[in-house]
C-alpha cells in the first residue's frame, strides 16, 4: 500500500493537532506528578515523547516540501 503524499495545508493541521495534543499530556503530567503516580507519569512522558517525534516527522514533511518546489500535483 503507497503512501499518498499530503498537501502543505494538511500537514500543518497535523502540525497543529498534534501541538493541540500536547496541552492535554501537560495536564495529565501534572496530574500525576500531584498524586505522585508512576505508572501515569511514565505514561505521560511516552505520550510527549510521541508528539515531539510526530511534529519533527511532519516539519522533516514540510522542508522536503519546500525542497522540491511546492505542493504534489494532484493534490
Amino acid at each position: 500500500m503507497s503512501k499518498k503524499p499530503k498537501s502543505k495545508v494538511g500537514t500543518y493541521l497535523s502540525i497543529g493537532s498534534s501541538l493541540f495534543g500536547a496541552f492535554g499530556v501537560v495536564r495529565q503530567l501534572r496530574e500525576a506528578r500531584e498524586e505522585q503516580d508512576g505508572l501515569r507519569l511514565v505514561d505521560a512522558v511516552v505520550s510527549a515523547a510521541a508528539i515531539a517525534t510526530g511534529v519533527a516527522l511532519l516539519a522533516r514533511e514540510l522542508r522536503r516540501m519546500n525542497q522540491d518546489g511546492g505542493e504534489v500535483p494532484g493534490d
